[in-house]
């Protein structure tokens, strides 16, 4: 499943989950370590330009620290995710060297690092709102394989919390949630 069959279904995802927030879900907790949906929210609608920019070969820029969701915070994340889709789908955008966080990587192998990112952070905030996230069985497989094999463990605390040991009989995407740090 190629990086922009993943992001197809994961954008609109999130984007959805993110327009069923509430004011009164801003603070409520997510399972991202000290963050809020607010801080949840802000980190999608800061980010996806930021990484929009490096797959339109404009170089590194800093993630911002100020509030990125204004009075809308539905409509800032779509349109942030929106400036990221468009950029991944920009010609040449999966051949690009890209200048990612975690060191110089093919465009490629980034938007599926995007993708587990997405994944991950769609289930924290189906869980935040009280919701089970349904993914097709194929995409969570194939973001798991991908993140299992691209971010050593020792690399994973970059990205997200220490790998916790899943609940028994937990499925494929819980799996995947605790090798993030989560607890299912």
């Amino acid at each position: 499943m190629e990086p922009i069959e993943q992001l197809d279904t994961l954008i609109p995802t999130f984007s959805g989950l993110a327009g069923q927030v509430t004011a009164e879900d801003l603070e409520r907790p997510t399972p991202c370590a000290g963050w809020q949906v607010r801080d949840l929210l802000n980190h999608i609608a800061g980010g996806a330009p930021v990484f929009a920019a490096l797959f339109r070969g404009e170089g590194a820029r800093p993630f911002p620290d100020d509030d990125q969701l204004g009075d809308d915070p539905s409509a800032a994340v779509r349109a942030a995710l929106g400036e990221f889709d468009a950029a991944v789908r920009s010609p040449g955008a999966m051949e690009r060297t890209v200048a990612s966080p975690f060191g110089e990587m093919p465009g490629d192998t980034f938007a599926r690092l995007a993708a587990f990112d997405l994944m991950v952070h769609s289930w924290d905030l189906a869980t935040a709102l009280g919701q089970q996230l349904e993914l097709g069985d194929e995409l969570v497989q194939e973001v798991d394989t991908f993140a299992r094999s691209a971010i050593p463990e020792e690399r994973a605390p970059q990205m997200f919390a220490p790998a916790v040991e899943p609940r028994s009989g937990a499925s494929r995407l819980e799996c995947l949630v605790a090798f993030s740090g989560r607890q299912a």
